[in-house]
């Protein structure tokens, strides 16, 4: 049984790992300071033998009394409202100290420990698909900087620490996911689109729609990234996780509206300052070194997140 220590564990994308983790036998230290995640999504495992919460928040180092085999850093806010606004400061923190703080505990333990870095480091990409050797083109004074430069930077820290202290790192590159326990309010297209639709809202789409995104079910970024953290030793990323798939923004809304049905109306706002234009995976790698590529495409992918919010807003309003 190994012991896995998974940062930002409440989260959308953090508790999915917690709870299939656990269900494949680890023991899980799901640590959070619950700023954008909620203990609910985690109260399926909350009660397990080798289940235990921690609230804490990583920018302070963490003692552990446990030997820490496996660390994810999958801590910093990832909803554009939370770190475009008055929070901006504490997510370049959380992307800087709380990785260092990470790669020493996974120093003192001699654990592998895993980046869950984003497609925001290629910024509003020159080159598409975007390969993991395109080196972004990111504004470092935008609105956005926050997230795209921690994260950068992030990546940075943990090369280091690879190359001076001999850290076993891996770094995985996350394009937009998707799927159940995402956070209605969290501003990212395809949790906005649906929790709209359903109150019978209008579909709010920044800019004319016409720019690009690739949607991956969670479940499969998350096969993914437990394959990265079980790869040789040698092999430390980074690599693409996400959907070729490139759809519209305003196919989804469409997709969405058709699925939900109801009176919903799409209206078009002003796109925000240094939203990527176009944004797509290459994943070449991850199929070359692990065999992987998504298997559920966005119409499954859809039907399952839309059930899930439809149950969300049934127990929210009840």
């Amino acid at each position: 049984m190994k012991t896995i220590l998974v940062t930002g564990g409440t989260g959308f994308l953090g508790s999915n790992l917690c709870i299939r983790l656990v269900r494949e036998g680890n023991r899980v230290l799901c640590v959070d300071n619950n700023y954008t995640g909620s203990l609910q999504n985690i109260a399926e495992i909350a009660g397990h033998k080798n289940f235990r919460f921690i609230a804490h928040d990583i920018c302070n180092p963490l003692q552990t009394e446990e030997k820490i085999d496996q660390i994810y850093n999958l801590a910093c806010p990832a909803s554009p409202p939370a770190y475009q606004g008055k929070h901006a400061i504490a997510t370049t923190k959380t992307c800087v100290f709380g990785a260092i703080n990470m790669l020493e505990l996974a120093k003192k333990n001699q654990a592998v420990i895993l980046q869950a870095s984003t497609s925001e480091v290629y910024g509003d990409s020159l080159v598409h698909p975007q390969t993991e050797n395109y080196r972004g083109n990111v504004n470092p004074v935008g609105i956005r900087a926050c997230y795209n430069e921690g994260k950068r930077c992030a990546e940075s820290l943990f090369f280091d620490y690879h190359r001076q202290d001999d850290v076993a790192i891996k770094v995985v590159r996350v394009f937009n996911t998707y799927g159940p326990k995402m956070n209605p309010n969290d501003g990212r297209v395809v949790s906005n689109f649906i929790c709209q639709a359903l109150l019978g809202k209008d579909i709010t789409i920044y800019g004319s729609g016409s720019q690009t995104r690739s949607f991956c079910y969670v479940d499969d970024t998350i096969e993914l990234m437990i394959r990265v953290m079980n790869s040789d030793k040698d092999f430390t990323g980074p690599v693409n996780t996400g959907n070729p798939g490139e759809f519209t923004v305003k196919e989804l809304a469409e997709q969405v509206l058709a699925k939900v049905g109801g009176t919903s109306k799409i209206v078009y706002k002003d796109l925000p300052s240094d939203d990527p234009c176009k944004r797509c995976p290459d994943i070449s790698l991850a199929m070359e070194k692990f065999g992987w590529k998504p298997t559920v495409m966005l119409a499954e992918g859809l039907d399952k997140t839309i059930a899930y919010f439809k149950t969300y807003i049934q127990e929210y309003k009840g």
